[in-house]
């Protein structure tokens, strides 16, 4: 019985996470920039919360994501607190589908799935194969449970510890809490109470302290996840390890009042039915009643935990706890990049101020701007290299491979920046001046290059190929400009216009905005598929 049941537990699990890819990828940039959704208002973060955690098939890989997107400082805590709630109704959505009765559609969807997943290249096939599959071999696990544990209906013992539970429900509520603390899944945890109704002891009212332990236990992987995270990542694991338990709390006593409503509408002899609609009303109205009191919960969070530490590396964004959903943490490696590109892109505008107007107050600013593309560089590579090595489909995530050329890319236009930064604090310290000419030439160079750099930019964010094409005549203008102002320079330092020192300096300035330039085009030839080295 135990080889069974964990035979079939396993194919529970493979094919929940199965199933969880498979909507995760098909979701592809929804569920990428999802963060965006999550605003002040409580209800669409409940929102974003349950819609994730519907599609990534689990309320713990969600909280441990939450965990990570407050110790990155991406989510405040009221927002973390709504998106908790919402994935506690989210993976409600497990149970339902294993309470329905699905017994002759289980074998054509693993049919179709397996087929499919063989034989299909295209990528929106494959997707579908996998969630086919991952249903199939899931609703698979469950029966097999339900066999392993169909002896349990002539035990002794067993009957004596479902009394023992219909009678104390502090004891399901302890099964609850370590089955799924040990599981660390409470869809698991569920699956398996839904696979015990087939020995006709379960009832609702054996169920419900279980479910309610299940919700507590499963704060467990939040709470070890939060350890070495910052001071507000463990406020958000507390809050969530107290919106459960005092869910329960508060429904405890509510319980028969339930259970009698859930009969009202639900078949007599469905019993994994009337267990997965009071675990849906119990995710749901605890969400309801404790939502107008988050700003309690967070108090309580802060009396705990104390008061938050200073942030202080710059990659802090890029929380390892995010890797368990990839399409979300390549979301935050573009938003990262786009940072760094940002940054890159304003010391370029400062440093060539710097030189036009012969003013180095910025220096220390574009030197410090400098330092920080280095880190962001080091620490969205080291991030890049971790989500690689995780176990994606490297061809469903191809902008890993480009943002590797971007960064360098962009590393590289930062260089150029501090170079031209250095000149200008040569031109200062040797007060050089330059001809109303070549000033002019300059700045419609650099109009030219700006243009470049938010062109590479937006391209690169929003995956935008047609944007990207307007590159060819903006680098191509680019480099006539060079030719044409270092030629008509030249011209000008043979007509004594200007002196040596003045011409070297032009030549620099002009040779590293082209350079920027040629960098900023790189950046748009990754987005269209067809950079070189």
């Amino acid at each position: 019985m135990i080889l069974g049941l964990l035979g079939g537990l396993g194919l529970f699990f493979y094919g929940m996470k199965m199933m969880g890819d498979g909507l995760e990828n098909a979701a592809g940039s929804k569920l990428k920039f999802i963060l965006e959704k999550v605003t002040a208002n409580p209800i669409s973060a409940v929102l974003v919360g349950t819609i994730v955690t519907g599609i990534v098939q689990s309320s713990s890989a969600t909280t441990v994501m939450v965990v990570g997107f407050v110790n990155a400082g991406l989510m405040n805590l009221a927002q973390a607190t709504g998106i908790i709630m919402g994935a506690n109704i989210g993976t409600t959505v497990t149970a339902f589908i294993i309470s329905l009765d699905m017994g002759m559609i289980v074998p054509v969807a693993i049919f179709f799935g397996a087929v499919m997943f063989m034989f299909s290249k295209a990528k929106k096939r494959r997707d579908l194969a996998s969630i086919l599959l991952g249903f199939g071999l899931l609703m698979e696990g469950m029966e097999l449970m339900k066999v392993a544990m169909s002896p349990l209906k002539s035990s002794p013992a067993f009957e004596q510890i479902i009394l023992a539970i219909g009678t104390q429900w502090y004891f399901g509520i302890l099964l609850g809490v370590v089955a799924t603390a040990v599981i660390q899944s409470s869809s698991a945890t569920t699956g398996i109470l839904l696979a015990m109704t087939s020995t006709g002891k379960i009832t609702m009212e054996i169920a419900f302290p279980i479910l309610l332990g299940a919700n507590i236990g499963t704060c467990a992987t939040a709470l070890l996840s939060s350890i070495g995270a910052n001071k507000i990542a463990r406020k958000a694991a507390v809050i969530h390890l107290m919106f459960n338990t005092i869910g329960s709390i508060i429904f405890l006593p509510l319980g028969p009042l339930m259970i009698s409503f859930v009969r009202s509408f639900t078949a007599p002899d469905n019993i994994m039915m009337q267990i997965a609609d009071l675990h849906i009303m119990f995710n749901v109205l605890n969400t309801i009643i404790l939502l107008p009191f988050s700003n309690i919960l967070i108090a309580a969070a802060n009396k705990i935990i104390g008061p938050d530490e200073v942030r202080v590396s710059v990659t802090d964004r890029l929380d390892k706890r995010l890797l368990q959903t990839p399409s979300i943490a390549e979301g935050q490696v573009i938003n990262e990049t786009v940072r760094m590109a940002e940054i890159a892109k304003e010391n370029f505008k400062l440093s060539f101020e710097a030189f036009l107007e012969s003013d180095e107050s910025n220096a220390e600013r574009i030197f410090g701007n400098e330092r920080t593309i280095n880190e962001l560089n080091e620490g969205i590579t080291n991030f890049l290299v971790e989500l690689s090595s995780s176990d994606i489909d490297i061809n469903e995530f191809g902008r890993i491979a480009s943002t590797y050329h971007v960064l360098n890319d962009i590393e590289r236009i930062g260089d150029h920046s501090e170079n031209i930064m250095e000149l200008a604090q040569e031109k200062i310290r040797k007060g050089v001046e330059m001809t109303e000419d070549a000033v002019e030439e300059l700045k419609s160079m650099f109009t030219y290059c700006i243009d470049a750099l938010n062109i590479a930019i937006e391209s690169y964010k929003n995956n935008d190929k047609k944007r990207a094409e307007t590159m060819i005549r903006v680098e191509k203008r680019i480099d006539e400009l060079e030719k044409e102002y270092r030629e008509t320079h030249i011209r000008r330092l043979n007509h004594g216009k200007c002196t040596p020192i003045a011409g070297i300096l032009f030549l620099d300035l002009i040779s590293n905005m082209e350079r920027v330039g040629d960098h900023a085009n790189n950046v748009a030839e990754a987005v269209l598929g067809r950079y070189e080295e």
